[in-house]
Order: structure tokens, then sequence, then C-alpha cells
């Protein structure tokens, strides 16, 4: 008889434990990786981010756009459409700045302590089902370099480049899909 109250409450135990997950599971909107999309929303269209700011490398354009449909398809279930998806990006590279951050006296001149490279987006976002989250925002990252390294240095730094790129991409994510 013993084991058979240990069973009973263990069973309890674990319909308890799935209750929560069933029943997340069951919405339909929310989702484990942070996302709020509405089940109706099927598809995603990126288009090319155009490039104007006058000092970025000429892979900056293709390589942010890529970078960010590739981010959705690991972060979501939508499919990746040429055009008119139910979610739609369109987006320009406003900015690459590089200057001087953390100025400091040398000898009673002052001299960059390090480079600052600045980039912002600025997003047209769509959402085709519900269009009162749509949005025109600028996204913003930087990143600081060694004084030494000019700005051709780092625009071969792809890693650094692409550090920048990714928080902007991860910020855009949150505000369109993960509504933050």
């Amino acid at each position: 008889m013993t084991s058979n109250r240990l069973k009973v409450p263990r069973r309890r135990a674990l319909a308890l434990l799935a209750l929560p997950v069933l029943l997340l599971g069951s919405c339909g909107i929310y989702s484990f990786n942070g996302t709020n999309i509405d089940p109706t929303v099927k598809t995603i269209s990126i288009q090319t981010f155009q490039n104007t700011a006058p000092n970025a490398p000429a892979y900056l354009a293709q390589r942010f756009t890529e970078d960010i449909k590739d981010y959705f398809q690991r972060n979501t279930t939508l499919k990746l459409v040429p055009r008119d998806g139910d979610l739609q990006f369109d987006g320009t590279i406003v900015a690459y700045d590089f200057a001087p951050a953390a100025i400091q006296q040398a000898g009673g001149v002052p001299s960059a302590g390090a480079n600052r490279l600045t980039i912002q987006v600025q997003l047209r976002f769509t959402n085709t089902k519900d269009n009162k989250q749509d949005f025109e925002q600028t996204f913003q990252s930087q990143k600081d370099f060694a004084s030494t390294q000019d700005i051709a240095a780092v625009n071969n730094d792809l890693a650094s480049v692409r550090e920048i790129t990714r928080n902007i991409i991860s910020d855009m994510f949150n505000k369109s899909v993960a509504n933050w």
C-alpha cells in the first residue's frame, strides 16, 4: 500500500508540471525563443538594405541584408519570400562614422585614446496582418577600437564590423517580433 501512495502524488506532480507546458504551447502566440508572432503571420520579406553612408565599405549593405535574413530564419519559423511577405523589412544604412573617442592629453596635446565606429540603420517595418505594429526607426550600435587602428584596418576587421551589425539586427528583431 505504501508504494501506491507514493505513486499517486508522483503522478499528480508530473501532471502539474506538464500542465503549464501544454497551456503555453497551445496559446499560439507565445514561443520559447522570445518571439510574439501572430499565428496568421507565415512569411517575411527582407529587401536589400541600401547604403547611403559615404564612409561605409562596399560590402556592408549586402552582408547586413544576408545577416538579417539568416537571423530571422534561425530564430523564427517564418518563410522567407522575395517580396510582399506578411512582415516586410526595408531599410538604409545611413551612417558609418569612425571618430576619436576617449580624448586624452599626451605631452599637452589632445589625442584619441580610442577610436569609435558607429553604424546607424534606418528600418521601415510593415506588418500586413496588424498595421498597428508598423514602425520606422533608426537603430544604432558602436564599438571602440585602439587608437592605433585606422578606418582601413577596422573595415578589414570583418568580425568587429559584424559584431556591431549583429547588435543592430538583434534590436530590430526584438522591436519587430519580440515586442520589446
